[in-house]
């Protein structure tokens, strides 16, 4: 729980507390007390009678009541100091910044739940332990460097790592990101990012709240919570981007189909954050970037303008921005002609606009003026200027504050120079600014931002899903495992799927008169084995009657031999789609090329069952070989309605059967309007049964 005694307390006790400004607790006094707290600050220290102009109690009975107690102390004192502070001093909320707890033994894991125990008796909140503490604008409780200006325009910054944090905030401050609130949650034990989160959204006022918060996450121990409540706080006009560390080992375990090879916690992770609409990012510098551009007014459009006067960087912006999707228009016609009077000779107007190195300040204005005015087919501007030795930067970023302050359209300094420039650079980052000093990492940010949809609606797609049927189906398969090829189908069709004409059977003549019927050609696969062509168990193109018996002699002579499928051949672009479940996420779907490619290229997108249309045709479109499903080089492009459209089924389907723990389809083959499934598995696991999203639905 997170209460008013935690935000903004009016008494602090530092328990703990010295006159060592380099050790925590008394680096937390100082930091409290130059972030100019209003409130009463008490300190208590057995062995100092003042501590930083403080009178300090020796003994934490001798305290009045307080309301927030900020710990410093070994972790073997901390519990009896909570119940007691609790108990007799009436304190509601707690920071404990000692280390020793569940993070390293079964003891301190121990000590921590008594402290748990003890604030959930009070209804007291606990921040920690193990953590750096927190910070707002009415309270700097942290122990740590650097304190970053604080604004109610400021970012909400929540890390579930305090040496992370501070490495973070080490980044944004050279940007002059500014905050309005720090967390650092430690263990976590009872206030989680999750927790965080459910408190700003259901707090969340328009008029008073920050609307961008950061987030560093090294555990998402409760995905529901954290897809509900970042996806309300998004559609509540906030703006939201996260790293998540650690989700690259359970990936690499072995798995018999291709879903399983290729799905992992990462895919989870990028499935969570793409249905909720949160901004993913890899880095601290890319992480602190976003955070800038989200401060900034929103982008309307993806063309962009660079005014420049060093032709190098911004060719790379160019260069950048072009790769992520976004465009840097030709400016030409009468207006870049009348823009070219006005420049230096030598200029260049096409775009980027490049003012020289010996463009003045007066010059730089005039170019932003021209993008801001006459560029209709501009939606915003990039504006790289350093120092080339020749003019005063201090006139020029300050025409360049008067005009981000007076223009509408988004403007994105890059000011470079922070060698030979930084005294000029924190003057212009000082009247509230951000600066993007590298322009390649900009356009990387940018295009995350525009790339990342907005959140999925909660509603599942139920129309054409036979639920009562998939139930049955389920209900009587006996035992675990990969279910037979006739089930398979029933599966499917209970999702409206829609798949090729086959019949599997180990009869040889019950397959050959299927084959006659559907005629010819046809293609023969061996039912059994799980990887058919690792064991030369498929045969395209089968023309004949002769053809297909000596094709059925063989493949039933395969080890794991158990029948023969036959298929109506046909041809087209082949698609995959699979699914994969994952403990806390649930079914991760992942769609791309299909055949081998999806094995080779792993070129895949990853959605969150249930998926809506809108995510599905997200996934689709942010497929690196997207080109081929719309059609190159005078080929037919896919029928991506229904592409998506069975992505859609398929989640839906999985939201009603959690039984399915691994399904793969491919390939699907597109030709024409037509989307069929040729091949497909399932695995089932009947003993668990676990329902996610259930909460959000």
């Amino acid at each position: 729980m997170i209460n008013r005694e935690l935000l903004a307390p009016r008494s602090i006790a530092v328990i703990g507390g010295s006159n060592n400004i380099h050790k925590p607790g008394g680096a937390i006094v100082r930091n409290i007390l130059q972030g100019g707290y209003q409130g009463t600050l008490r300190i208590v220290n057995p062995k100092e009678d003042e501590v930083q102009g403080i009178k300090v109690f020796h003994d934490v009975r001798e305290l009045p009541p307080t309301e927030l107690a900020v710990l410093v102390i070994p972790a073997k004192l901390c519990p009896d100091s909570v119940e007691l502070l609790a108990r007799d001093k009436q304190t509601r909320a707690f920071i404990i910044i000692s280390a020793g707890f569940g993070e390293e033994t079964k003891a301190g894991a121990e000590l921590e739940q008594r402290i748990l125990d003890t604030c959930q008796q009070y209804d007291a909140s606990l921040i920690g332990p193990n953590c750096i503490g927190m910070l707002n604008r009415q309270h700097h409780s942290v122990f740590t460097q650097p304190i970053p200006k604080l604004s109610a325009q400021g970012v909400d910054f929540i890390s579930g790592s305090g040496a992370t944090a501070v490495f973070i905030l080490e980044s944004a401050v050279s940007k002059g990101l500014q905050f309005n609130s720090v967390w650092s949650i430690g263990n976590g034990k009872q206030i989680g990012i999750e927790d965080v989160l459910q408190y700003m959204d259901e707090t969340f006022d328009a008029e008073r709240d920050s609307k961008v918060k950061l987030l560093y996450i090294e555990n998402i121990a409760n995905p529901d919570k954290l897809l509900f409540h970042a996806s309300s706080l998004i559609r509540k006009g906030c703006r939201i981007a996260a790293i998540k560390a650690g989700s690259s080992e359970s990936g690499s375990r072995a798995a018999s189909s291709h879903t399983g090879a290729i799905a992992s916690s990462d895919s989870a992770v990028e499935a969570l954050f793409r249905k909720a609409g949160i901004v993913r990012c890899h880095s601290r510098e890319e992480l602190t970037t976003v955070g800038c551009i989200m401060t900034l007014p929103p982008l309307t459009g993806k063309r962009f303008a660079i005014v420049t006067h060093a032709g190098g960087p911004g060719v790379m912006l160019t260069d950048a921005l072009s790769k992520g999707g976004l465009e840097v228009p030709k400016l030409e016609g009468e207006a870049a002609e009348e823009l070219k009077e006005k420049l230096l000779p030598g200029s260049s107007v096409s775009n980027p606009i490049d003012i020289l190195a010996t463009g003045t300040p007066e010059i730089l204005g005039t170019a932003i003026d021209y993008c801001e005015k006459r560029f209709d087919q501009i939606d915003a501007i990039a504006v790289i200027y350093g120092t080339p030795g020749l003019t005063t930067l201090y006139e020029a970023y300050e025409v360049l504050h008067q005009k981000i302050q007076e223009c509408r359209k988004p403007i994105f300094p890059i000011l470079p120079s922070l060698h030979t420039a930084g005294p000029e650079v924190a003057e212009f980052l000082q009247k509230g600014h951000v600066n993007f000093s590298d322009e390649v990492t900009l356009a990387t940010a940018l295009s995350q931002i525009m790339s990342t949809p907005a959140p999925a609606p909660m509603e599942v797609q139920l129309y054409g899903i036979d639920i009562p049927r998939l139930n049955n189906i389920i209900y009587h398969l006996e035992g675990d495992g990969y279910v037979e090829p006739g089930i398979v189908r029933q599966l499917l069709e209970c999702a409206g799927i829609p798949m090729v004409p086959e019949m599997v059977s180990s009869e040889k003549d019950q397959l050959i008169s299927f084959a006659q019927r559907m005629g010819y050609p046809v293609v023969a696969k061996v039912v059994g084995p799980v990887h058919k062509s690792d064991v030369g168990g498929v045969t395209l193109n089968i023309r004949s009657a002769e053809h297909l018996a000596l094709e059925f002699d063989r493949m039933m002579q395969i080890e794991g031999a158990t029948a023969v499928m036959v298929q109506k051949m046909i041809r087209g672009t082949e698609l995959f789609i699979g699914a994969k479940y994952e403990e806390r996420f649930g079914h991760v779907v992942l769609c791309g090329l299909g055949g081998i490619f999806v094995e080779v290229l792993k070129d895949v997108q990853s959605g969150l069952a249930p998926l809506s249309y809108g995510e599905a045709f997200s996934m689709i479109h942010s497929l690196r070989g997207y080109k081929i499903l719309k059609g190159t080089r005078g080929q037919q492009g896919i029928n991506e309605q229904k592409y998506a459209e069975i992505i859609v089924r398929l989640s839906t389907l999985l939201r009603f059967a959690t039984e399915i723990k691994e399904i793969d389809i491919n390939p699907l083959l597109a030709d024409g309007d037509q989307v069929v499934a040729v091949d497909a598995r399932i695995r089932i696991e009947k003993e668990l049964k676990i329902e996610t999203f259930n909460n959000i639905l």
